[in-house]
């Protein structure tokens, strides 16, 4: 296969060179690896210290760039002699790339052997981390030959994973093989890696470094405080985070409910793709049932329905909530994260679909998350826990427990590249 997975690459590649600038995510996606090598080799013969270690973290898009920053905060603590350059793929992780503490961020050129070696001749890493599952075997290949270590963290595979199938199997067994250190954030990880290819004994089990990473955001308090302030009020809350219309169409009935029960209730809403045509259908359904809706910019004025029509604010509006909806537990792409609303220390629901994700499966079974398949179901759940501040408390506490219990994955996480950096 790796005839035809290095043609596929130097096909890309050659798209990238012709691709105009602008335009959607995947026309950006080609367009903007046009000169990658030339500066990345720029910054290079400008500020590389071959007598100081450099190690080059890449992580696919903004989830795995949010799992690899505090690996690279600790590292940058414990390792302040070394360099840092971090590549990524999606254009979506452009901007998050320019705010994390790294020497040189850029995108990753498409994997062929000459952009390899071109990117290990510039960089002249000590060693080269991937986050979460992606790796690039012509990129590993080049590496290891020239002695370079390999390692992966955060390893863990989605509940839609591809990676199990015989194709990706014969693509990245290798790639697999050749890593030096894999730190796996569950045992059932484990098992997965070692069999696409990795070598039993170089997993290990690190834990999942989100659980570090929200907490240490809630700590930190909101990025926009301005926001929270307008918002800000005593009237019971529920923010429902990522929704698709498939949540949706069971969510905004039970609320309907809810509202009967409890008139001062309020509903925060961010769809997973906060479209002008998606909120706008959100404001229509509730104008049609006499619900009065504003936008997320505007202060709290009794409104029962606030739209979220921007990105990026969903973690500070969890700290808003009294009860938490994640989105994606009525289809099968996947729920999206619970861990954020649990850090908050709130009840998390979710649809029932999402019994199959491993963290929902937790909080479940700790008392802090519920799975609710209908719309009456989940109105009487949610008044159930609107209703009351004494019915939230434990369930609240149990979910706080479980992103309690699963911190230190970070410091393990940077443990394990420096004993890459050892090798």
């Amino acid at each position: 296969m790796r005839v035809p997975y290095s043609l596929a690459g130097h096909a890309a590649a050659f798209v990238s060179r012709l691709a105009p600038a602008g335009g959607g995510k995947f026309r950006r996606a080609f367009a903007a690896r046009h000169g990658t090598i030339e500066r990345v080799s720029a910054w290079a013969r400008a500020k590389r210290d071959l007598d100081r270690p450099l190690i080059w973290m890449h992580a696919p898009s903004v989830g795995e760039g949010l799992m690899a920053r505090p690996v690279i905060e600790l590292l940058r603590s414990s390792l302040p002699s070394a360099q840092f350059a971090y590549t990524f793929f999606s254009p979506s992780a452009e901007t998050f790339a320019r705010s994390l503490p790294v020497d040189v961020a850029d995108y990753l050129p498409f994997d062929t052997a000459t952009a390899a070696r071109a990117m290990l001749n510039a960089l002249a890493p000590s060693a080269i981390v991937f986050s979460k599952l992606d790796v690039w075997p012509l990129l590993v290949e080049e590496a290891t030959a020239r002695g370079v270590p390999v390692g992966l963290t955060s390893a863990t595979f989605s509940e839609s994973s591809g990676r199990g199938s015989w194709l990706a199997r014969l693509v990245l067994a290798d790639a697999y093989a050749a890593l030096s250190a894999i730190g796996a954030v569950h045992e059932a990880d484990a098992e997965n890696l070692v069999a696409l290819g990795a070598r039993p004994e170089c997993v290990s089990i690190t834990g999942d470094v989100r659980y570090d990473q929200v907490t240490a955001q809630v700590s930190a308090g909101p990025r926009d405080p301005a926001l929270l302030a307008r918002l800000g009020t005593d009237r019971p809350t529920l923010v429902a985070g990522s929704t698709w219309s498939a949540d949706e169409a069971v969510l905004l009935p039970a609320w309907r409910d809810v509202v009967r029960h409890i008139p001062s209730a309020r509903l925060i809403i961010a769809a997973h793709e906060p479209t002008a045509a998606h909120t706008a259908r959100l404001r229509a359904w509730a104008r049609e049932r006499g619900l009065p809706a504003a936008s997320i910019g505007a202060a709290d004025d009794g409104t029962g329905l606030v739209v979220v029509d921007r990105v990026g604010v969903l973690a500070d509006l969890y700290a808003l909530a009294d009860v938490a909806f994640v989105g994606g537990g009525f289809h099968d792409r996947g729920l999206h994260s619970v861990v954020e609303p649990a850090a908050f220390g709130i009840p998390v629901l979710f649809g029932p679909r999402g019994v199959a994700n491993r963290d929902a499966a937790a909080l479940i079974s700790a008392g802090g998350g519920f799975a609710d398949a209908t719309a009456p179901t989940l109105a009487d759940r949610i008044v159930g826990l609107l209703a009351s501040d004494l019915a939230r408390k434990q369930p609240g506490a149990s979910a706080r427990q479980v992103i309690t219990d699963g911190l230190g994955a970070a410091e393990r996480s940077a443990a394990l590249v420096e004993r890459l950096l050892q090798a």
